[in-house]
């Protein structure tokens, strides 16, 4: 019998993630912790819900995907209720968590949480910055600063932005090929393991893997290479413009214009943390638009 929501909770996180250190990790626990509760639950229903396959993953038997799909039911539920009282919340105070890409949150959100925190002291606002789109449903987070318009009808949110992208590299380093897009310097460009991300794509299309000199999956780190004069690298206009020491190589790219979206549930939209974010953080950003969309440097001649 599974009376632990708990327990629940724990085989829906490896049905979900298809691996118990994945599971781990976003029930915040380790993985040691996770085997060991598993068995617990399979040795108490007396049948095996999953299934390991040869490379390592963790499929759910027939029993498993019962389990996790009542499961699934029981959190739309309670998540439901929760987001329903959270919403008629009309303190400003209390915990508010927010999530955005590590190159927003390093150039342009964490100035605008500054001064929301200076206005409201009471509200505890945790920052997660990660590339992945949490989940405001399961209430992952409260607010999200996203790249892409939001499609889930529950979503509610409004557009801050175009986002312009650019090639950059030191004012120390002269362009020394007119007809290339990075200005004849070597390429800083993304992890090998990326894929899908448009940035990094054009780059792969754009330069050949011997000009690559230097890889990072994180923008930051791709800037800060920029700043030391590694080379020339694609970044969002928001990022390197305004910085002293780069120079914008070119115009920016049309073909890879995105969009900036601040988004929360349909259902917290009326919560005071929440409106007071939107109200102060988001007309701070659209004061922005000008350096999201790459309005605000010089071009630099190749």
């Amino acid at each position: 019998m599974l009376d632990d929501w708990n327990d629940l909770k724990l085989v829906l996180a490896v049905a979900r993630e298809g691996a118990l250190t994945r599971a781990a990790t976003s029930l915040q626990i380790d993985h040691s912790t996770v085997y060991r509760r598993l068995k617990a639950v399979e040795q108490r229903l007396g049948t095996r819900l999953f299934e390991r396959s040869p490379g390592g993953d963790y499929c759910p038997t027939p029993a498993g995907a019962q389990v996790a799909a009542a499961a699934e039911r029981i959190e739309a539920e309670t998540q439901t209720l929760d987001r329903a009282v959270s919403g008629r919340d009309q303190r400003l105070s209390g915990r508010l968590k927010v999530t955005s890409s590590e190159t927003l949150a390093y150039r342009m959100l964490t100035p605008e949480i500054a001064r929301f925190r200076a206005a409201n002291p009471g509200i505890q606002v945790e920052l997660a910055v990660d590339n992945r789109v949490l989940s405001l449903s399961r209430r992952e987070a409260d607010i999200a600063l996203r790249p892409i318009r939001p499609r889930e009808n529950e979503l509610w949110g409004r557009k801050i932005a175009d986002v312009a992208w650019a090639i950059y590299a030191a004012k120390s380093l002269a362009p020394t090929d007119p007809a290339d897009p990075f200005g004849g310097h070597p390429v800083i460009g993304w992890g090998e393991e990326v894929n899908n991300i448009g940035a990094a794509d054009w780059v792969n299309r754009s330069a050949s893997s011997e000009r690559i000199v230097f890889r990072s999956s994180s923008l930051v780190n791709q800037f800060v290479a920029v700043r030391a004069g590694m080379g020339a690298a694609l970044l969002p206009c928001y990022l390197g413009d305004g910085e002293p020491d780069l120079q914008r190589i070119g115009y920016p790219l049309s073909d890879l214009r995105g969009e900036m979206w601040i988004v929360t549930h349909s259902d917290l939209r009326t919560t005071a943390r929440v409106r007071a974010f939107f109200d102060l953080v988001g007309e701070g950003l659209l004061a922005k638009r000008a350096m999201f969309e790459g309005l605000t440097d010089t071009i630099t001649d190749k």
